[in-house]
Protein backbone atom coordinates (compact mmCIF):
# COMPACT_ATOMS: atom_id res chain seq x y z
CA UNK A 1 0.00 0.00 0.00
CA UNK A 2 1.06 3.58 -0.57
CA UNK A 3 2.23 5.35 2.57
CA UNK A 4 1.08 8.76 3.74
CA UNK A 5 4.58 10.12 3.13
CA UNK A 6 4.56 8.79 -0.46
CA UNK A 7 1.08 10.20 -1.03
CA UNK A 8 2.18 13.61 0.21
CA UNK A 9 5.15 13.49 -2.15
CA UNK A 10 2.88 12.59 -5.07
CA UNK A 11 0.63 15.53 -4.22
CA UNK A 12 3.55 17.92 -3.83
CA UNK A 13 5.03 16.81 -7.15
CA UNK A 14 1.72 17.14 -8.97
CA UNK A 15 1.17 20.62 -7.56
CA UNK A 16 4.71 21.64 -8.46
CA UNK A 17 4.18 20.55 -12.06
CA UNK A 18 0.92 22.45 -12.12
CA UNK A 19 2.63 25.63 -10.95
CA UNK A 20 5.50 25.16 -13.42
CA UNK A 21 2.99 24.83 -16.27
CA UNK A 22 0.86 27.73 -15.06
CA UNK A 23 -2.21 25.51 -14.64
CA UNK A 24 -5.40 26.56 -12.96
CA UNK A 25 -5.59 25.64 -9.24
CA UNK A 26 -5.51 21.86 -8.80
CA UNK A 27 -7.03 19.36 -6.44
CA UNK A 28 -5.06 16.14 -5.99
CA UNK A 29 -6.43 12.95 -4.39
CA UNK A 30 -4.40 9.83 -3.57
CA UNK A 31 -6.16 6.53 -2.85
CA UNK A 32 -4.57 3.31 -1.65
CA UNK A 33 -5.00 0.09 -3.63
CA UNK A 34 -8.23 -0.64 -1.73
CA UNK A 35 -9.73 2.68 -2.76
CA UNK A 36 -9.35 4.36 0.63
CA UNK A 37 -8.41 8.03 0.82
CA UNK A 38 -4.80 8.49 1.89
CA UNK A 39 -4.37 12.21 1.21
CA UNK A 40 -6.01 15.11 -0.59
CA UNK A 41 -5.08 18.72 -1.18
CA UNK A 42 -7.17 21.41 -2.79
CA UNK A 43 -5.21 24.46 -3.87
CA UNK A 44 -6.61 27.90 -3.10
CA UNK A 45 -9.41 28.75 -5.55
CA UNK A 46 -9.73 25.20 -6.88
CA UNK A 47 -13.41 24.66 -7.62
CA UNK A 48 -15.98 23.30 -5.19
CA UNK A 49 -16.51 19.98 -7.01
CA UNK A 50 -12.86 19.27 -7.74
CA UNK A 51 -12.27 16.84 -4.84
CA UNK A 52 -15.12 14.63 -6.11
CA UNK A 53 -13.84 14.79 -9.69
CA UNK A 54 -10.23 14.02 -8.73
CA UNK A 55 -11.41 11.21 -6.45
CA UNK A 56 -13.60 9.81 -9.23
CA UNK A 57 -10.71 9.78 -11.65
CA UNK A 58 -8.53 7.87 -9.17
CA UNK A 59 -11.36 5.51 -8.13
CA UNK A 60 -12.23 4.69 -11.73
CA UNK A 61 -8.61 3.88 -12.51
CA UNK A 62 -8.45 1.54 -9.53
CA UNK A 63 -11.81 -0.09 -10.20
CA UNK A 64 -11.03 -0.87 -13.81
CA UNK A 65 -7.25 -1.34 -13.55
CA UNK A 66 -6.45 1.30 -16.15
CA UNK A 67 -6.04 5.04 -16.43
CA UNK A 68 -9.06 7.30 -16.39
CA UNK A 69 -7.92 8.43 -19.86
CA UNK A 70 -8.56 4.89 -21.08
CA UNK A 71 -11.92 4.94 -19.33
CA UNK A 72 -12.73 7.99 -21.43
CA UNK A 73 -11.85 6.03 -24.56
CA UNK A 74 -14.08 3.18 -23.39
CA UNK A 75 -16.90 5.64 -22.72
CA UNK A 76 -16.61 6.98 -26.27
CA UNK A 77 -16.62 3.47 -27.77
CA UNK A 78 -19.15 1.86 -25.43
CA UNK A 79 -21.28 4.55 -23.79
CA UNK A 80 -23.86 2.04 -22.50
CA UNK A 81 -21.16 0.11 -20.67
CA UNK A 82 -19.82 3.28 -19.05
CA UNK A 83 -23.36 4.34 -18.12
CA UNK A 84 -23.84 0.96 -16.43
CA UNK A 85 -20.56 1.33 -14.52
CA UNK A 86 -21.53 4.82 -13.45
CA UNK A 87 -24.87 3.56 -12.19
CA UNK A 88 -23.31 0.58 -10.41
CA UNK A 89 -20.80 2.82 -8.66
CA UNK A 90 -23.23 5.64 -7.86
CA UNK A 91 -21.60 8.03 -10.33
CA UNK A 92 -18.19 7.82 -8.66
CA UNK A 93 -16.26 7.03 -11.87
CA UNK A 94 -14.98 9.99 -13.89
CA UNK A 95 -13.90 8.83 -17.39
CA UNK A 96 -11.52 11.69 -18.21
CA UNK A 97 -7.72 11.92 -18.17
CA UNK A 98 -6.17 12.74 -14.80
CA UNK A 99 -6.51 9.44 -12.91
CA UNK A 100 -3.35 7.32 -12.96
CA UNK A 101 -2.43 4.06 -11.23
CA UNK A 102 0.61 4.09 -8.93
CA UNK A 103 3.03 1.14 -8.87
CA UNK A 104 6.22 0.50 -6.95
CA UNK A 105 9.52 -0.43 -8.61
CA UNK A 106 8.54 -4.10 -8.76
CA UNK A 107 5.24 -3.32 -10.47
CA UNK A 108 2.99 -3.86 -7.42
CA UNK A 109 -0.12 -1.71 -7.38
CA UNK A 110 0.04 0.80 -4.51
CA UNK A 111 -2.96 2.98 -5.34
CA UNK A 112 -3.98 5.77 -7.69
CA UNK A 113 -3.83 9.54 -7.97
CA UNK A 114 -6.52 11.75 -9.43
CA UNK A 115 -5.98 15.37 -10.44
CA UNK A 116 -8.63 17.91 -11.39
CA UNK A 117 -8.54 21.63 -12.05
CA UNK A 118 -7.32 22.28 -15.56
CA UNK A 119 -7.74 20.55 -18.91
CA UNK A 120 -7.79 16.79 -18.43
CA UNK A 121 -4.57 16.28 -20.42
CA UNK A 122 -2.79 18.75 -18.14
CA UNK A 123 -4.30 17.12 -15.05
CA UNK A 124 -2.85 13.81 -16.23
CA UNK A 125 0.56 15.38 -16.84
CA UNK A 126 0.57 16.70 -13.28
CA UNK A 127 -0.52 13.29 -11.92
CA UNK A 128 2.32 11.49 -13.69
CA UNK A 129 4.84 14.09 -12.54
CA UNK A 130 3.64 13.61 -8.97
CA UNK A 131 4.07 9.86 -9.16
CA UNK A 132 7.55 10.19 -10.64
CA UNK A 133 8.55 12.73 -7.98
CA UNK A 134 7.89 10.02 -5.37
CA UNK A 135 10.17 7.63 -7.32
CA UNK A 136 7.20 5.44 -8.14
CA UNK A 137 5.85 4.26 -11.50
CA UNK A 138 2.81 5.55 -13.31
CA UNK A 139 0.74 2.94 -15.01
Amino acid sequence: MITLEQARTVISGARARGRALGLKPLTVVVLDAGGHLVAMEREDNSGYGRPDIAGGKAAGALAMGTSSRELGNIAAERPQFMAALSAAWAGKVIPAAGGVLIHDGEGRLLGAVGVSGDLSDKDEEAAIAGIESARLRAG
